[in-house]
């Protein structure tokens, strides 16, 4: 099959690789049709990870079923299957609690496993013509009748549109409530759409590329262009001084201040300051526990010069964690085939597996118009 392959830093190839096959009676063998590059795929693609050389990239992924495994009862060949980026076994503690991004089983010694991820298990992505899906009858979300008309809007069920989602939950949105959204990339417009839908009275989303924040605008949110002290002074202004009712955080670890220079700290101190007292902050951009190819030292270890005083004299609370993608994707899919719900809408280029090297590089640079990458195998 091919496969995108990564080789190096910023350096992927589309390779032949062996087909991906059931190994396991509870399996299910995918044939992708539409896979997703992840703004995660970045920090690996860069070399910032442990990802090793000769992997398959890709977790958010969506396709049609050609092969079970004799263990299998409820999926069936040639069903249309999105699939959650994070693989849960659905019979561990944390699966019982819904918490499938944390699962005790599927990736032992750690909680957690995803496709093709950096510390998250053994299982190859798929960036790739076939996808091997373990414990298929519970990771497997089935899509409706409607499942090839909206293809580009159901993939987004496997990450963005449900992280989108999560990030509102953390932070404890509530209808009525004003939200300000730091990063206008795939996730945060997600968190955008996410919150208007929950029904927000303000939504603010932080960025500093002009077509992403287009986007934000085009979603019904209010575009804030800008970095740390000027986006709060922005958003305090837009609140009457008071704040938002709650905040998001959808950059991570590699954000910038305002010389364009990586500084982890920006955005979580940014949001203390825009999120009124007693407000709640959802974190969902990706922290890790150490970046060596960070600038600043404490950053190398993963750990941010924090605000803590602030934060804590405004009684604020901070919830964090990669999305529990099963908890939400069956409930936004009935949102998006009634069309309450369109994540497309944020897609820029629609390409063929063989032009992932470039569309990589593209993404990678924060190209202007390059806002969210899907792969047609």
């Amino acid at each position: 099959m091919k496969a995108v392959v990564y080789n190096g830093p910023r350096d992927v190839a589309v390779k032949d690789m062996p087909d991906a096959k059931i190994i396991k009676p509870t399996d299910v063998l995918v044939r992708i049709t539409t896979t997703n590059i992840c703004g995660s795929d970045l920090h690996m693609y860069e070399g910032r990870t442990s990802f090793e050389t000769g992997r398959i990239f890709g977790h958010e992924n969506l396709g049609r079923v050609i092969e079970t495994g004799a263990g299998v009862e409820r999926i069936k060949v040639g069903d249309y299957v999105c699939l959650p980026f994070n693989i849960g076994c659905g019979f561990c503690e944390n699966c019982e609690r819904g918490l499938t991004g944390f699962c005790l089983t599927a990736n032992p010694g750690s909680a957690g496993a995803a496709y093709g991820f950096a510390e998250m298990g053994p299982y190859e992505g798929g960036q790739a013509e076939l996808l091997r899906v373990p414990f298929g009858d519970f990771n497997c979300l089935v899509l409706p009748r409607d499942a090839q008309e909206k293809e580009d809007d159901y993939v987004m069920l496997s990450d963005i549109f449900p992280t989108g989602w999560h990030a509102t939950e953390l932070a404890g949105l509530r209808p009525g409530d004003s939200v300000a959204i730091y990063g206008a990339g795939p996730v945060g417009l997600m968190a955008a759409h996410s919150a208007i839908i929950k029904g927000a009275s303000q939504v603010f989303v932080v960025d500093t590329h002009p077509s992403r924040l287009a986007l934000a605008e085009k979603l019904g949110a209010t575009a804030i262009n800008g970095v740390g002290d000027a986006a709060v002074e922005k958003i305090l202004n837009l609140t009457d001084g008071r704040g938002t009712d709650c905040g998001c955080e959808c950059v991570g670890y590699q954000c910038c201040d305002k010389h364009g220079h990586e500084d982890i700290s920006v955005t979580m101190n940014s949001l203390v300051a825009s999120t009124k007292a007693t407000g709640g902050i959802g974190v969902v951009g990706v922290f890790v526990p150490q970046d060596p190819g960070a600038r600043q030292e404490l950053a190398k270890e993963g750990k941010m010069p924090f605000d803590f005083g602030s934060f804590w004299f405004k009684g604020q609370q901070i919830r964090t964690g990669q999305a529990n993608v099963k908890a939400y994707n069956r409930q936004l899919a009935r949102l998006i085939h009634q069309g309450k719900a369109k994540p497309s809408q944020i897609i820029s280029h629609r390409l063929q597996l063989a032009q992932a090297p470039e569309a990589y590089q593209h993404f990678n640079d924060r190209d202007e118009g390059w806002t969210k990458v899907i792969l047609k195998p």
